[in-house]
């Protein structure tokens, strides 16, 4: 049977009810084809217990992150999706791409995806880093979304996180009702459309792909997050499958099954 590839792609902050159709095509038309879960995010909604959390399967009270200082973090004794899926089989091969430095560097903080240097070594294992807190995401991530789609196409990992932090990032200076915080919503989708292409054309020779979209939390009309607003607690998962049956999954899940279902369909 053709392997299985799955592609995450994680947007930091993003308020699915203000990624409208005229905004959010791509997402949209993902939510139209394929199947949606509903999450309801743990304080504090913060980036850092969010996507350890969504990315191990581990709740606040287990992986130690109440910040995104990583303080506490025992994440060192908790494989992520990637590595899980690496160690269920040795023959995969996976990608992490993100500017957000706690989830893939590493030399920084974190990071939440384990750096696996053998693997990474043996090309086997491949991270790509940008630093959207000092340069700004709306370049960061551009960047981000280049190098994704040159390795989808390229390579094709079994199992590949993608990480943008653009609508987040405009929605702490701006708020989340604002021009630029839909600005960065079309910015994010028009990456997300190339990453969709990418596995299109992949798929066109037979492979099997399920592509997820997710998120770590939203923010409040003027803008932030950490707290228990339904605006922010509220996430979800899109799925959509090629050449492959989406399982059924409850309209409702907990943020910690993120990572075990995401496993269980690939096998």
């Amino acid at each position: 049977m053709e392997r299985s590839h799955l592609l995450l792609v994680g947007i930091d902050g993003l308020r699915l009810d203000l990624a409208t159709e005229e905004r959010a095509p791509q997402l949209r038309s993902l939510m139209a084809r394929g199947a949606t879960s509903w999450m309801t995010m743990p304080v504090p909604t913060i980036s850092g217990p969010g996507w350890a959390t969504l990315l191990t399967g581990a709740s606040h009270e287990e992986h130690g992150v109440v910040d995104n200082t990583f303080v506490g973090s025992r994440l060192a004794g908790i494989p992520d999706l990637l590595s899980r899926a690496f160690f269920a089989d040795s023959t995969r091969t996976t990608f992490a791409a993100a500017a957000w430095p706690p989830l893939v560097d590493p030399a920084g903080v974190g990071p939440v995806i384990h750096t696996r240097d053998e693997q990474r070594r043996s090309a086997r294992h491949r991270v790509i880093v940008r630093d959207g807190e000092t340069y700004g995401y709306r370049t960061a991530d551009a960047e981000i979304a280049d190098f994704a789609t040159v390795g989808l196409l390229g390579f094709g990992p079994d199992v590949s996180l993608v990480y943008f932090s653009g609508v987040d990032e405009s929605g702490h200076v701006y708020g989340a009702v604002s021009r630029q915080y839909a600005e960065a919503i079309a910015r994010t989708d028009a990456h997300l459309g190339r990453l969709l292409a990418a596995v299109d054309h992949r798929a066109r020779r037979g492979e099997r792909w399920t592509v997820a979209v997710t998120t770590d939390h939203g923010h409040v009309d003027s803008g932030g997050h950490g707290g228990a607003e339904p605006e922010v607690v509220t996430s979800f998962v899109v799925r959509v499958a090629w050449n492959a049956e989406l399982e059924a999954w409850p309209d409702e899940i907990d943020p910690t099954e993120l990572t075990p279902r995401l496993l269980a369909a690939l096998g």
